[in-house]
């Protein structure tokens, strides 16, 4: 489905069909993520995210709301393979280093 910029001002879609705010270089879906992570207000992620204004935010958030299921499906695949990464490293001789390091403290 094509951004249209009456629809969603302030984004658009790369060639990928990935949803991009408009001039900022940041994602619809890491505002997404982040709107989810934290629970930030929309004035707290212009903060955090000081490229954007507040109506850029809003923007995003009112595609990711309309694309919520596959926004959602991408963010849980994400999760998934960041846990079994770190999984697959539990044994690793850093991570046991490390895990020395953390628990003489």
């Amino acid at each position: 489905m094509p951004i249209s910029s009456t629809t969603y001002p302030h984004l658009h879609l790369d060639s990928s069909e990935q949803a991009w705010v408009e001039g900022a270089n940041v994602k619809v879906i890491e505002i997404a993520a982040d709107f989810i992570a934290h629970g930030s207000s929309v004035e707290e992620m212009a903060i955090q995210f000081p490229s954007l204004t507040p109506s850029m935010i809003h923007s995003a958030l009112a595609y990711y709301y309309d694309h919520r299921e596959e926004f959602d499906e991408a963010l849980n695949a994400s999760l998934d393979s960041c846990r079994e990464k770190a999984a697959a490293t539990m044994g690793s001789p850093l991570r046991l280093r490390l895990g020395k390091i953390t628990t003489r403290q």
